[in-house]
């Protein structure tokens, strides 16, 4: 093809190799009108529903991530870009990148996803690690490891049952699946590994300031989540508030009483927000920081920005504001496809329509709940979670491995990925953020693929 004939070509960049970007390129696979440009600062996808298996043990990184460009290797009108979006110029029609690139387009799609919020206290982020990359995941399975080896050492048990409390503040999905996981991890898998540690000296506490786990789901639901969490060994911390989180504590509130919490590793699971680069955009957006999209996911105010996923405030006519959900990202992104073929030849594209298939949560091994044509829980709901999982999962490879190890975690109880790294010395297991921040970001120097 011709420069001249190449010009011609609608050309699509999109920002955020997640389930809606992603979605969206793969979907305008053999369309030879459209040039797809597609800009993310991992070289890789993430499963990210599966994170927390990684940070608890139980998956290798390899197996919830792929790289980008070998999910569009054949597809011969798609361009990966390994790079970070450091502004966007709508004037102009331009993104510029952290290295100083330009990238021009006639149709942007926003699908940068979303990061943790601590709700005004960005202080805590230092003490309390969200869960929305992989690089948090290995942190914490490594913060994790490294308290179990810290507390075979100590020979007070007053100061091991402190090193083996864990805190997970927000009991929505990701933090019930946590709490659970290092829950198991740590009751019935790493306990047997050390001669000093017993299956009660581990503590894992759920804080959550609603009076339920899990309040998108119904009550009846919710409450077998809790049976199940307290199955487990979970603590649960329903109605309390957290006012303050330092290094190795959690301070939480519940009417006037004030409780503080030993936490050798916290996880934040609570608030989220929408990439900065949104406003940085200069879209309008709701209180989260989501760009205000109309029916066809166009940002308001912009005839060719479309912003799809977390990042996107999109208010559906039956099911109301959508959540940040992967199947929500997934069909937007299939459907974006449509309207940008149709913005193509200058016209709008049809509205985007949730078709919800129903939500669910796991607990622990062969617990969990699904809320949808049916309700299940326990066993056949984890079967279905797992079947749901492994279908939405990229890459036949990556679904053997989850498969065999799934199944081989469930038969013995065994975890195959407990591994130490060094990224933090061992012989400074609780070394501050600072120095485990770079750490990390001299291990990020040295190696940027899977």
């Amino acid at each position: 093809m011709t420069n001249g004939e190449n010009r011609k070509r609608h050309r699509v960049a999109i920002v955020g190799a997640g389930f809606g970007g992603l979605n969206v390129a793969k979907e305008l696979r053999g369309d030879e009108a459209i040039e797809v440009t597609l800009i993310d600062r991992q070289n890789h996808h993430v499963f990210q529903p599966l994170l927390y298996q990684v940070a608890t043990a139980s998956l290798a990184p390899g197996s919830v991530a792929m790289p980008v460009r070998s999910i569009l290797s054949k597809q011969k009108n798609a361009n990966v870009i390994f790079g970070s979006v450091e502004a966007v110029d709508p004037e102009g029609q331009l993104l510029r990148l952290a290295d100083g690139r330009e990238v021009a387009y006639d149709s942007l799609v926003l699908a940068c996803g979303a990061e943790s919020f601590y709700f005004g206290n960005d202080h805590w982020a230092a003490h309390a690690t969200g869960l929305k990359s992989l690089d948090d995941a290995l942190e914490i399975r490594e913060r994790i490891l490294l308290t179990f080896e810290a507390a075979e050492r100590e020979s007070d048990p007053l100061e091991r049952a402190k090193l083996l409390t864990f805190v997970v503040i927000g009991a929505g999905p990701t933090g019930v699946e946590m709490a659970g996981a290092i829950s198991e991890l740590g009751r019935q898998v790493l306990a047997d590994d050390f001669a000093n540690i017993a299956p009660k000296d581990v503590r894992v506490v759920l804080v959550e300031m609603a009076p339920r786990v899990l309040t998108p789901f119904d009550e009846d639901l919710s409450y077998a989540a809790q049976s199940q969490l307290e199955e487990l060994g979970v603590e649960l911390k329903l109605g309390w508030r957290v006012s303050d989180v330092r290094e190795r504590e959690v301070t939480i509130q519940k009417d006037e009483v004030e409780e503080h919490l030993h936490s050798s590793v916290t996880i934040w699971a609570s608030g989220v927000r929408a990439n900065p680069l949104i406003e940085s955009a200069g879209l309008a957006t709701d209180r989260r920081g989501r760009a205000l999209v109309d029916m066809q996911c166009r940002a308001q105010g912009h005839e060719n920005i479309y912003v799809i996923g977390d990042a996107a405030a999109f208010e559906d006519r039956k099911h109301g504001m959508l959540p940040g959900l992967a199947p929500v990202a997934i069909q937007q992104g299939k459907h974006l496809a449509k309207v940008l073929r149709e913005a193509r030849r200058g016209g709008i594209g049809p509205e985007f329509s949730y078709f919800d298939k129903g939500i669910m949560a796991t607990v622990g091994r062969s617990r969990a709940i699904v809320q949808g044509g049916v309700k299940l829980t326990g066993f056949l709901a984890w079967l279905a979670w797992g079947l749901v999982h492994i279908l939405f999962l990229i890459g036949f490879r990556n679904r053997a491995i989850v498969t065999f190890n799934w199944f081989w975690s469930y038969l013995t109880y065994q975890r195959g990925a407990r591994l130490i790294t060094g990224r933090v010395a061992p012989s400074d297991p609780n070394a501050s953020p600072e120095e485990r921040a770079a750490v990390r970001d001299n291990v990020h120097e040295k190696s940027t693929s899977i």
